[in-house]
Protein backbone atom coordinates (compact mmCIF):
# COMPACT_ATOMS: atom_id res chain seq x y z
CA UNK A 1 0.00 0.00 0.00
CA UNK A 2 1.40 3.39 -0.99
CA UNK A 3 2.95 5.21 1.97
CA UNK A 4 2.40 2.18 4.24
CA UNK A 5 4.95 -0.40 2.97
CA UNK A 6 4.49 -2.73 5.97
CA UNK A 7 0.69 -2.64 6.10
CA UNK A 8 -0.47 -5.96 4.68
CA UNK A 9 -4.01 -6.87 3.72
CA UNK A 10 -3.45 -10.63 3.35
CA UNK A 11 -1.33 -13.41 4.80
CA UNK A 12 0.21 -14.01 1.37
CA UNK A 13 1.52 -10.42 1.31
CA UNK A 14 3.03 -10.77 4.78
CA UNK A 15 4.83 -14.03 3.94
CA UNK A 16 5.98 -13.02 0.45
CA UNK A 17 9.69 -13.50 -0.33
CA UNK A 18 10.23 -9.76 -0.90
CA UNK A 19 7.26 -8.30 0.94
CA UNK A 20 8.02 -4.59 0.69
CA UNK A 21 8.89 -2.21 -2.13
CA UNK A 22 12.21 -1.15 -0.52
CA UNK A 23 13.29 -4.81 -0.32
CA UNK A 24 12.44 -5.35 -3.98
CA UNK A 25 14.20 -2.13 -4.98
CA UNK A 26 17.37 -2.86 -2.99
CA UNK A 27 17.49 -6.45 -4.20
CA UNK A 28 17.10 -5.40 -7.81
CA UNK A 29 19.79 -2.73 -7.42
CA UNK A 30 22.23 -5.20 -5.84
CA UNK A 31 21.68 -7.78 -8.57
CA UNK A 32 22.13 -5.14 -11.29
CA UNK A 33 25.32 -3.89 -9.64
CA UNK A 34 26.69 -7.43 -9.27
CA UNK A 35 26.09 -8.08 -12.97
CA UNK A 36 28.00 -4.91 -13.88
CA UNK A 37 30.98 -5.69 -11.62
CA UNK A 38 32.74 -8.03 -14.13
CA UNK A 39 33.20 -5.07 -16.47
CA UNK A 40 34.54 -2.80 -13.73
CA UNK A 41 37.17 -4.88 -11.88
CA UNK A 42 40.37 -6.69 -12.79
CA UNK A 43 40.48 -10.45 -13.20
CA UNK A 44 42.25 -11.10 -9.88
CA UNK A 45 39.54 -9.24 -7.96
CA UNK A 46 36.83 -11.09 -9.88
CA UNK A 47 38.37 -14.43 -8.88
CA UNK A 48 38.47 -13.26 -5.26
CA UNK A 49 34.78 -12.31 -5.37
CA UNK A 50 33.93 -15.60 -7.09
CA UNK A 51 35.66 -17.39 -4.21
CA UNK A 52 33.58 -15.33 -1.79
CA UNK A 53 30.35 -16.30 -3.56
CA UNK A 54 31.23 -19.99 -3.34
CA UNK A 55 32.20 -19.62 0.33
CA UNK A 56 28.80 -17.98 0.89
CA UNK A 57 27.05 -21.13 -0.41
CA UNK A 58 28.99 -23.21 2.11
CA UNK A 59 28.33 -20.69 4.88
CA UNK A 60 24.58 -20.81 4.14
CA UNK A 61 24.73 -24.56 4.58
CA UNK A 62 26.52 -24.29 7.93
CA UNK A 63 24.08 -21.59 9.01
CA UNK A 64 21.16 -23.93 8.37
CA UNK A 65 22.44 -26.57 10.78
CA UNK A 66 24.05 -24.21 13.32
CA UNK A 67 22.17 -20.93 13.08
CA UNK A 68 18.68 -22.24 12.34
CA UNK A 69 18.66 -25.77 13.82
CA UNK A 70 21.04 -25.01 16.70
CA UNK A 71 23.33 -28.02 16.07
CA UNK A 72 26.96 -26.94 16.55
CA UNK A 73 29.11 -28.42 13.79
CA UNK A 74 32.89 -28.06 13.49
CA UNK A 75 33.19 -30.66 10.74
CA UNK A 76 32.21 -28.54 7.76
CA UNK A 77 35.63 -29.02 6.12
CA UNK A 78 34.98 -32.77 5.98
CA UNK A 79 31.84 -32.33 3.88
CA UNK A 80 33.55 -29.71 1.71
CA UNK A 81 36.25 -32.29 0.98
CA UNK A 82 33.71 -34.96 0.06
CA UNK A 83 32.06 -32.60 -2.42
CA UNK A 84 35.38 -31.45 -3.89
CA UNK A 85 36.69 -34.97 -4.46
CA UNK A 86 33.35 -36.25 -5.79
CA UNK A 87 33.21 -33.52 -8.40
CA UNK A 88 36.89 -33.90 -9.31
CA UNK A 89 36.61 -37.68 -9.63
CA UNK A 90 33.50 -37.51 -11.82
CA UNK A 91 34.94 -34.92 -14.21
CA UNK A 92 38.54 -36.15 -14.10
CA UNK A 93 40.43 -37.72 -16.97
CA UNK A 94 39.74 -41.51 -17.09
CA UNK A 95 43.32 -42.10 -18.30
CA UNK A 96 44.95 -39.75 -15.77
CA UNK A 97 47.12 -40.63 -12.80
CA UNK A 98 44.15 -40.30 -10.39
CA UNK A 99 40.58 -41.60 -10.44
CA UNK A 100 38.40 -39.98 -13.09
CA UNK A 101 35.22 -40.75 -15.04
CA UNK A 102 35.28 -38.00 -17.67
CA UNK A 103 31.85 -36.53 -16.84
CA UNK A 104 32.58 -32.84 -17.39
CA UNK A 105 28.98 -31.55 -17.49
CA UNK A 106 28.72 -29.08 -14.60
CA UNK A 107 25.10 -29.85 -13.56
CA UNK A 108 25.90 -33.58 -13.28
CA UNK A 109 29.01 -33.43 -11.12
CA UNK A 110 27.72 -30.47 -9.11
CA UNK A 111 24.52 -32.27 -8.15
CA UNK A 112 26.45 -35.48 -7.44
CA UNK A 113 28.86 -33.60 -5.17
CA UNK A 114 25.99 -32.26 -3.11
CA UNK A 115 24.17 -35.60 -2.96
CA UNK A 116 27.22 -37.61 -1.87
CA UNK A 117 28.06 -35.05 0.82
CA UNK A 118 24.39 -34.99 1.88
CA UNK A 119 24.44 -38.77 2.20
CA UNK A 120 27.52 -38.48 4.42
CA UNK A 121 25.61 -35.95 6.51
CA UNK A 122 22.78 -38.44 6.93
CA UNK A 123 25.28 -41.02 8.16
CA UNK A 124 26.54 -38.55 10.79
CA UNK A 125 23.04 -37.35 11.66
CA UNK A 126 22.22 -40.09 14.23
CA UNK A 127 24.98 -38.63 16.40
CA UNK A 128 23.19 -35.28 16.32
CA UNK A 129 20.06 -36.89 17.71
CA UNK A 130 21.90 -38.28 20.73
CA UNK A 131 24.34 -35.41 21.32
CA UNK A 132 24.15 -31.65 21.51
CA UNK A 133 26.23 -28.65 22.48
CA UNK A 134 29.90 -29.21 23.24
CA UNK A 135 29.63 -33.00 22.83
CA UNK A 136 28.28 -32.66 19.29
CA UNK A 137 30.96 -30.07 18.46
CA UNK A 138 33.74 -32.45 19.57
CA UNK A 139 32.30 -35.34 17.54
CA UNK A 140 32.02 -33.26 14.37
CA UNK A 141 35.52 -31.92 14.99
CA UNK A 142 36.72 -35.52 14.93
CA UNK A 143 35.36 -35.82 11.39
CA UNK A 144 37.91 -33.27 10.21
CA UNK A 145 40.86 -35.30 11.52
CA UNK A 146 39.33 -38.54 10.26
CA UNK A 147 38.85 -37.00 6.82
CA UNK A 148 42.41 -35.66 6.72
CA UNK A 149 43.77 -39.14 7.39
CA UNK A 150 41.51 -40.90 4.86
CA UNK A 151 42.15 -38.41 2.06
CA UNK A 152 45.89 -38.35 2.78
CA UNK A 153 46.11 -42.13 2.42
CA UNK A 154 43.66 -42.52 -0.48
CA UNK A 155 46.19 -41.34 -3.08
CA UNK A 156 44.39 -42.90 -6.05
CA UNK A 157 41.57 -40.40 -5.44
CA UNK A 158 43.32 -37.38 -3.95
CA UNK A 159 46.78 -37.55 -5.50
CA UNK A 160 48.41 -37.48 -2.08
CA UNK A 161 49.75 -34.68 0.17
CA UNK A 162 51.68 -31.97 -1.65
CA UNK A 163 50.72 -33.45 -5.02
CA UNK A 164 46.95 -33.09 -5.17
CA UNK A 165 44.81 -33.24 -8.26
CA UNK A 166 43.03 -30.84 -10.64
CA UNK A 167 39.57 -29.69 -9.64
CA UNK A 168 36.35 -30.43 -11.50
CA UNK A 169 35.97 -29.10 -15.04
CA UNK A 170 33.28 -26.37 -15.30
CA UNK A 171 31.73 -27.24 -18.66
CA UNK A 172 28.20 -26.20 -19.58
CA UNK A 173 26.63 -27.12 -22.94
CA UNK A 174 30.06 -28.02 -24.28
CA UNK A 175 31.63 -24.66 -23.28
CA UNK A 176 34.50 -24.47 -20.79
CA UNK A 177 33.59 -21.65 -18.41
CA UNK A 178 37.12 -21.32 -17.01
CA UNK A 179 38.54 -20.36 -20.41
CA UNK A 180 38.10 -17.14 -22.42
CA UNK A 181 35.18 -16.99 -24.83
CA UNK A 182 34.24 -14.59 -27.59
CA UNK A 183 32.68 -12.07 -25.20
CA UNK A 184 34.09 -12.79 -21.72
CA UNK A 185 37.35 -13.69 -20.07
CA UNK A 186 37.65 -16.83 -17.97
CA UNK A 187 37.46 -14.96 -14.63
CA UNK A 188 34.40 -13.02 -15.82
CA UNK A 189 32.60 -16.24 -16.71
CA UNK A 190 33.50 -17.90 -13.40
CA UNK A 191 32.36 -14.80 -11.50
CA UNK A 192 28.98 -14.77 -13.25
CA UNK A 193 28.56 -18.53 -12.80
CA UNK A 194 29.28 -18.39 -9.07
CA UNK A 195 27.01 -15.38 -8.61
CA UNK A 196 24.09 -17.09 -10.35
CA UNK A 197 24.61 -20.25 -8.29
CA UNK A 198 24.76 -18.20 -5.07
CA UNK A 199 21.43 -16.55 -5.95
CA UNK A 200 19.84 -19.93 -6.71
CA UNK A 201 21.04 -21.63 -3.53
CA UNK A 202 20.37 -18.54 -1.44
CA UNK A 203 16.75 -18.34 -2.62
CA UNK A 204 16.28 -22.08 -2.02
CA UNK A 205 17.65 -21.78 1.52
CA UNK A 206 15.55 -18.69 2.25
CA UNK A 207 12.40 -20.48 1.16
CA UNK A 208 13.35 -23.54 3.21
CA UNK A 209 13.76 -21.61 6.46
CA UNK A 210 10.48 -19.74 5.85
CA UNK A 211 8.60 -23.02 5.50
CA UNK A 212 7.21 -25.43 8.08
CA UNK A 213 10.59 -27.18 8.07
CA UNK A 214 12.37 -23.95 8.92
CA UNK A 215 9.99 -23.27 11.79
CA UNK A 216 10.66 -26.78 13.10
CA UNK A 217 14.42 -26.08 12.91
CA UNK A 218 13.92 -22.91 14.96
CA UNK A 219 11.87 -24.80 17.55
CA UNK A 220 14.62 -27.42 17.91
CA UNK A 221 17.22 -24.67 18.26
CA UNK A 222 15.34 -22.68 20.89
CA UNK A 223 14.37 -25.63 23.08
CA UNK A 224 14.40 -29.18 21.77
CA UNK A 225 12.43 -30.63 24.70
CA UNK A 226 9.65 -28.10 24.18
CA UNK A 227 9.73 -28.79 20.44
CA UNK A 228 9.29 -32.51 21.09
CA UNK A 229 6.41 -31.75 23.45
CA UNK A 230 4.49 -29.91 20.72
CA UNK A 231 5.00 -32.71 18.20
CA UNK A 232 8.26 -31.87 16.39
CA UNK A 233 10.11 -35.08 15.43
CA UNK A 234 13.61 -34.30 16.74
CA UNK A 235 15.32 -37.20 14.97
CA UNK A 236 13.79 -36.32 11.63
CA UNK A 237 14.51 -32.60 11.68
CA UNK A 238 18.02 -32.86 13.11
CA UNK A 239 18.89 -35.41 10.44
CA UNK A 240 17.32 -33.20 7.76
CA UNK A 241 19.30 -30.18 8.95
CA UNK A 242 22.57 -32.11 8.72
CA UNK A 243 21.67 -33.51 5.30
CA UNK A 244 20.79 -30.08 3.83
CA UNK A 245 23.86 -28.48 5.40
CA UNK A 246 26.11 -31.23 4.04
CA UNK A 247 24.53 -30.91 0.58
CA UNK A 248 25.38 -27.21 0.51
CA UNK A 249 28.90 -27.97 1.76
CA UNK A 250 29.42 -30.56 -0.98
CA UNK A 251 28.31 -28.11 -3.66
CA UNK A 252 30.55 -25.39 -2.22
CA UNK A 253 33.51 -27.76 -1.94
CA UNK A 254 33.36 -28.76 -5.60
CA UNK A 255 32.97 -25.14 -6.72
CA UNK A 256 35.57 -23.70 -4.35
CA UNK A 257 38.37 -25.58 -6.02
CA UNK A 258 37.03 -24.99 -9.50
CA UNK A 259 37.89 -21.36 -8.81
CA UNK A 260 41.30 -22.25 -7.36
CA UNK A 261 41.98 -24.98 -9.92
CA UNK A 262 43.99 -27.28 -7.63
CA UNK A 263 43.79 -28.77 -4.14
CA UNK A 264 45.30 -31.47 -1.95
CA UNK A 265 44.27 -33.20 1.32
CA UNK A 266 45.92 -30.46 3.36
CA UNK A 267 43.36 -27.97 2.07
CA UNK A 268 40.64 -29.44 4.29
CA UNK A 269 42.05 -28.92 7.77
CA UNK A 270 40.70 -27.49 10.98
CA UNK A 271 41.43 -23.91 9.87
CA UNK A 272 38.92 -24.27 7.03
CA UNK A 273 36.19 -25.29 9.49
CA UNK A 274 37.14 -22.37 11.75
CA UNK A 275 36.87 -20.01 8.79
CA UNK A 276 33.31 -21.16 8.09
CA UNK A 277 32.36 -20.87 11.75
CA UNK A 278 33.76 -17.32 11.62
CA UNK A 279 31.67 -16.57 8.51
CA UNK A 280 28.48 -17.61 10.29
CA UNK A 281 29.19 -15.86 13.60
CA UNK A 282 30.61 -12.67 12.10
CA UNK A 283 27.91 -12.43 9.44
CA UNK A 284 25.07 -13.30 11.78
CA UNK A 285 23.81 -16.72 12.86
CA UNK A 286 20.28 -17.59 11.78
CA UNK A 287 20.19 -15.30 8.72
CA UNK A 288 20.85 -16.10 5.06
CA UNK A 289 22.00 -12.55 4.35
CA UNK A 290 24.35 -12.70 7.32
CA UNK A 291 25.99 -15.85 5.97
CA UNK A 292 26.66 -14.09 2.66
CA UNK A 293 28.03 -11.00 4.43
CA UNK A 294 30.29 -13.08 6.67
CA UNK A 295 31.59 -15.17 3.77
CA UNK A 296 32.52 -12.11 1.73
CA UNK A 297 34.10 -10.46 4.79
CA UNK A 298 36.29 -13.48 5.62
CA UNK A 299 37.21 -14.04 1.96
CA UNK A 300 38.28 -10.43 1.45
CA UNK A 301 40.14 -10.25 4.78
CA UNK A 302 43.37 -11.90 3.46
CA UNK A 303 43.48 -9.25 0.73
CA UNK A 304 43.87 -6.69 3.51
CA UNK A 305 46.31 -8.67 5.67
CA UNK A 306 48.60 -9.25 2.67
CA UNK A 307 49.26 -5.50 2.70
CA UNK A 308 50.36 -5.47 6.37
CA UNK A 309 54.11 -6.01 5.70
CA UNK A 310 54.18 -2.67 3.89
CA UNK A 311 52.67 -0.94 6.94
CA UNK A 312 54.04 -3.01 9.85
CA UNK A 313 57.73 -3.92 9.36
CA UNK A 314 57.66 -6.72 11.96
CA UNK A 315 55.02 -8.65 9.95
CA UNK A 316 56.57 -10.88 7.29
CA UNK A 317 54.94 -11.95 4.03
CA UNK A 318 56.71 -15.33 4.00
CA UNK A 319 56.90 -18.22 6.44
CA UNK A 320 60.43 -17.39 7.67
CA UNK A 321 59.53 -14.33 9.73
CA UNK A 322 58.81 -14.25 13.46
CA UNK A 323 55.29 -12.92 12.78
CA UNK A 324 53.74 -13.82 9.42
CA UNK A 325 50.59 -12.63 7.71
CA UNK A 326 49.22 -16.18 7.97
CA UNK A 327 49.57 -16.09 11.76
CA UNK A 328 47.93 -12.68 11.83
CA UNK A 329 44.99 -14.05 9.82
CA UNK A 330 44.53 -16.99 12.21
CA UNK A 331 44.58 -14.62 15.20
CA UNK A 332 42.11 -12.28 13.51
CA UNK A 333 39.61 -15.10 12.91
CA UNK A 334 39.52 -15.91 16.62
CA UNK A 335 39.60 -12.28 17.72
CA UNK A 336 36.77 -11.25 15.41
CA UNK A 337 34.60 -14.14 16.60
CA UNK A 338 35.12 -13.10 20.24
CA UNK A 339 34.51 -9.41 19.54
CA UNK A 340 31.33 -9.99 17.55
CA UNK A 341 29.92 -12.45 20.09
CA UNK A 342 30.45 -9.92 22.88
CA UNK A 343 29.72 -6.62 21.14
CA UNK A 344 27.25 -7.58 18.40
CA UNK A 345 25.99 -11.19 18.66
CA UNK A 346 23.84 -10.70 15.56
CA UNK A 347 26.96 -10.00 13.49
CA UNK A 348 27.19 -7.82 10.41
CA UNK A 349 23.52 -8.42 9.72
CA UNK A 350 22.70 -6.97 13.14
CA UNK A 351 24.74 -3.87 12.33
CA UNK A 352 22.85 -3.51 9.06
CA UNK A 353 19.52 -3.82 10.91
CA UNK A 354 20.56 -1.05 13.31
CA UNK A 355 21.53 1.24 10.45
CA UNK A 356 18.32 0.45 8.57
CA UNK A 357 16.13 1.08 11.61
CA UNK A 358 17.93 4.35 12.34
CA UNK A 359 17.19 5.77 8.90
CA UNK A 360 13.68 4.33 8.90
CA UNK A 361 12.76 6.39 11.98
CA UNK A 362 14.99 9.41 11.24
CA UNK A 363 14.78 12.17 12.41
CA UNK A 364 12.73 10.70 15.27
CA UNK A 365 14.28 8.17 17.63
CA UNK A 366 11.03 6.69 18.96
Amino acid sequence: MKGRPELYTSYAQDTAFLNTRPKRAWTGALVAFALLVPFMLTDDLLMLLATGFVAAIGAIGLNIVTGYAGQVSLGHAFFLAIGAYTGAALSGDPDGRVLGFGVTSLPVWLLASGLVAGLAGLVVAPLAVRLRGLYLAIVTLGLVFLGEHVFREWTSLTGGPGVGRPAAVPELFGVRLDRPSEFFTGPQQLYLLMFVLLVIFGVLARNLVRSRIGRAFAAVRDRDLAAAAIGVDLSRYKALAFAVSSFYAGVAGSLLFVVNGFFDPGSFGLLLSVQYIAMVLIGGAGTISGAVMGALFITLLPRVTRELPAVLPFVSSDATGAVTVFQVEAVLYGLLIVVFLIVEPRGLFGIWVRVRNYWRTWPFSY
